[in-house]
This record gives structure tokens, C-alpha cells and sequence, in this order.
């Protein structure tokens, strides 16, 4: 029992983007960069990758490089290939092995019927979804599966996948790299030193768009049904 409780107290440890980077630091030194970049790949491109620390990683790699210990500019570089090499692996697995994946509807993720909503769903909305599923933990993962899996052309999936993880990796980079000072300087408080409370505002505010149209949905349509009156 005691080696099961340390086991996940590591585990821990290393969904902590603190710990995961001084660990990186400590173990790759100037080579860090492509432990930085592994991360975002199997985040992106493995569907294991789920549970990896994507947002919070890169706003403290942003800190970190704001405090001299990262150099911001090969943190962009290294995310950024992660994250559209990570999402064409994805989306060339979900293409190649559609049919194998998606092939039972009793499975909890891999469902048939989900790969014909999300083709009408790219059929109404269009492949700009590419780049919103990009700020979506979870659905960023999953999304290039499905989207290969809906055949959807590989030409608009490549540009829009670049688009998305320039937009999203510069974004959330450059916001722990210039907005950790302002708030540095206006709470007289060093960031580095409040790591975990970073992370809780970065992880609520990434979950904060689905978490709000899903409550939409779920709400907004039992509103919109008609009052059944009883004879």
C-alpha cells in the first residue's frame, strides 16, 4: 500500500509544471528544450498524452523564462513544433486507423457515431474549429483523431493545425513571460513562489469555455422545450 501512495505521490509530482520543468533542468540541462517539446508532443499527438499538464506547462515555462532560467524564444520554438508534429500524429493515426479505432459504440471515447457528428460538425462550422479545440484541454487531444477519422482534407487540417498551435503556444508563453512581471509588480509578490495557485487560475480558465457551453446547452435547451400540460 505504502509503495502504491508513493507511486502516486510521484505521479503528482510530475503533473506539477514546477516540478516538470526543474526536474527537466536538472536532468537535461541545456537540452531541456526537447524534454519541453516531448511533453507537448504526446499531449497533442498521444492519445495517452490526456492527462499531461498542457496550458499550466507552458504559462510557468513563460515564468520560468521571464526569470532567466528558460530562453523564451527556444520555448516558443520547441512548443510549437510539439504541438503541430504532436497534432498531425494525431490526425494521420485517426485517418490511417479510423476504422479500427472508431469501431465499437459501447466504447466510452472511440465511438462510431462520434466521428459522423464531428464530420457535420466541420461541415457547419467550418475548419476554424482546428484552431479553437487548440485552447481545449482534452479536446485537443482527442480532436485530430476524430478529425482524421472524418476525413477531413489534410490540406485544411495542416494550416489551420500550424495557425492554432502558433496561436496557442505564443499566447500562453508570452502570457507567463510579460504578465508575470505586471503582476509581480502590482501584487509585490514573486509569481515563481505561487506556482500551484498559477496553475489552479490557468487550468479554470482553460476549462472555463466548455464548462460554460455545456451549461448552455444543458440549460438553454431544456428552456427551450415547449411545457407539457396534463389533461
Amino acid at each position: 500500500m505504502d509503495g502504491i501512495i508513493d507511486f502516486l505521490m510521484q505521479v503528482k509530482d510530475f503533473l506539477n509544471p514546477k516540478f516538470l520543468i526543474d526536474y527537466l533542468l536538472n536532468w537535461l540541462g541545456i537540452y531541456v528544450y526537447f524534454g519541453l517539446f516531448f511533453i507537448v508532443f504526446a499531449e497533442t499527438g498521444l492519445a495517452v498524452g490526456f492527462f499531461l499538464p498542457g496550458d499550466s506547462l507552458l504559462v510557468v515555462s513563460g515564468l520560468f523564462a521571464a526569470a532567466g532560467k528558460l530562453k523564451v524564444s527556444l520555448v516558443i520554438l520547441a512548443f510549437f513544433l510539439g504541438s503541430v508534429i504532436g497534432d498531425n500524429t494525431g490526425y494521420w493515426t485517426g485517418r490511417v486507423m479510423g476504422k479500427t479505432l472508431f469501431n465499437r459504440e459501447s466504447s466510452r471515447i472511440f465511438k462510431p457515431s462520434r466521428v459522423e457528428k464531428a464530420h457535420a460538425f466541420f461541415e457547419k462550422y467550418g475548419v476554424k474549429t482546428v484552431v479553437l479545440a487548440r485552447f481545449v484541454p482534452i479536446v485537443r487531444t482527442f480532436a485530430p483523431l476524430v478529425v482524421g477519422a472524418a476525413e477531413m482534407p489534410y490540406h485544411k487540417f495542416l494550416m489551420f493545425s500550424i495557425l492554432g498551435g502558433a496561436l496557442w503556444i505564443s499566447s500562453m508563453v508570452l502570457a507567463g513571460y510579460f504578465l508575470g512581471g505586471v503582476v509581480e509588480s502590482a501584487l509585490g509578490i514573486k509569481l515563481e513562489d505561487h506556482i500551484e495557485k498559477v496553475v489552479i487560475v490557468v487550468v479554470f480558465l482553460s476549462l472555463l469555455p466548455p464548462i460554460i457551453e455545456f451549461l448552455r446547452h444543458r440549460f438553454g435547451k431544456k428552456a427551450a422545450e415547449p411545457d407539457v400540460v396534463e389533461n
